[in-house]
């Protein structure tokens, strides 16, 4: 049948993967760097990856494709959400997704003799691991960070992660949109602040808006700041 759906330039593509977090329906993968449409019955034609794009890689084309699946991309979405569930509870739960709260040293001697003291104050931390519900979540100030902030800048702990619970990710590498997950852990929990910490990429633009479409989604008022890091670890804003 001939019908709208995407089409993507190659050339002008930088790989960012803003498209296949927006693409709810999962049309889009990124291979080889490459932004590329792999499931044509998973495109509705309705272009939520086209104001994502910082390139304007993405433009609409009417030509011969197939019918957009709308079971087959339900089923998709089940099967996914049943994978994410059975790993997290292989064999009882994964070891790793066990959540700790723990106590920050609040002594800052170690500080001042030059000794870092790690101001994580819970585990896990990866926003794909993390429940929606954990009581360290209760009058929480959390800082969202970009994974790659904590080497670019150096003295993320201090500056940043104390008295603060920590969640961090990647929207590229995870090619996910964490804004269903944020928007329950704001909705559901007692939230004081939230500060969001970015690079400076292109790409970490989809974790600033994720959390800010979260704070919107969950109907309350919440001071929130953000603050953009450079790639050679400067504070920029």
């Amino acid at each position: 049948m001939i019908r709208k759906i995407i089409s993507i330039n190659e050339e002008k593509c930088n790989g960012c993967g803003l498209c296949a977090s927006a693409c709810h329906e999962g049309a889009i993968d990124i291979i080889d760097r490459k932004a590329k449409l792999v499931r044509e019955n998973f495109c509705d034609g309705y272009g939520d990856c086209l104001p994502e794009c910082p390139t304007g890689a993405i433009t609409f084309e009417e030509r011969e494709a197939p019918e957009y699946d709308e079971k087959a991309v339900q089923a998709a979405k089940e099967k996914k959400k049943m994978d994410e569930m059975k790993h997290a509870h292989h064999e009882g739960g994964c070891p790793g997704h066990q959540t700790m709260k723990f106590e920050q040293n609040t002594d800052n001697a170690s500080v001042q003799i030059g000794k870092p003291v790690s101001r994580l104050g819970q585990w896990p931390c990866q926003i794909k691991l993390l429940p929606t519900k954990a009581p360290f979540f209760d009058g929480a100030k959390l800082l969202i960070a970009a994974d790659c902030t904590a080497y670019a800048y150096a003295n993320m702990h201090e500056d940043f992660m104390k008295g603060k619970f920590t969640l961090i990710g990647c929207p590229k590498l995870d090619a996910v949109d964490y804004t269903e997950k944020l928007t329950a852990i704001i909705r559901d929990n007692d939230i004081r602040s939230v500060t969001i910490v970015r690079m400076e990429v292109p790409c970490c633009g989809g974790l600033q808006r994720a959390v800010e479409n979260a704070l919107k989604a969950s109907d309350k008022f919440i001071p929130w700041q953000v603050v953009t890091i450079s790639c050679d670890g400067q504070i920029l804003e």
